[in-house]
């Protein structure tokens, strides 16, 4: 997995994306994928990996230790639901080696907010979960 950014460096480019959004007219969708919080610690290092598949080249990507996050350039919130929507796909579809229960939130600025900040608590105020199937071959927890 290549062209992740550590969540210092993150949070820096997303600001200055933030400022040429502002001044261009723009949006940017910001999403978080967040594993439940006893899953296994590799858990986000993996869904940062597949989700990373979905990105464009000009996408944002981090990762920390409970969440991997991403920043959709030039996308508003109802085109970045496609976006959203083949991620999920994937880790729908993806056999993790143990069951993972993740969480997704959305923020689009500038109708959600227009700093990082914001967007952050916009996105995890519109968290969800996402529905997991069983590994094949393994009984789900419960």
């Amino acid at each position: 997995m290549s062209d992740v950014l550590t969540p210092e460096t993150f949070d820096f480019v997303l600001a200055n994306e933030l400022k040429r959004a502002a001044r261009s007219q723009s949006f940017l969708t910001l999403v978080t994928l967040e594993p439940r919080a006893n899953d296994r610690p590799d858990a986000v290092v993996e869904i940062a990996r597949l989700v990373s598949r979905e990105l464009r080249e000009t996408d944002l990507l981090a990762v920390d230790d409970t969440t991997a996050s991403m920043v959709l350039l030039d996308t508003d919130l109802p085109n970045s639901k496609r976006v959203i929507g083949r991620v999920m796909s994937r880790l729908e579809h993806y056999q993790f080696t143990a069951p993972v229960e993740i969480w997704a939130g959305a923020a689009c600025c500038p109708t959600d907010g227009a700093d990082v900040d914001t967007l952050r608590r916009a996105a995890a105020a519109t968290r969800t979960q996402l529905t997991r199937r069983r590994p094949q071959g393994t009984a789900q927890a419960q």
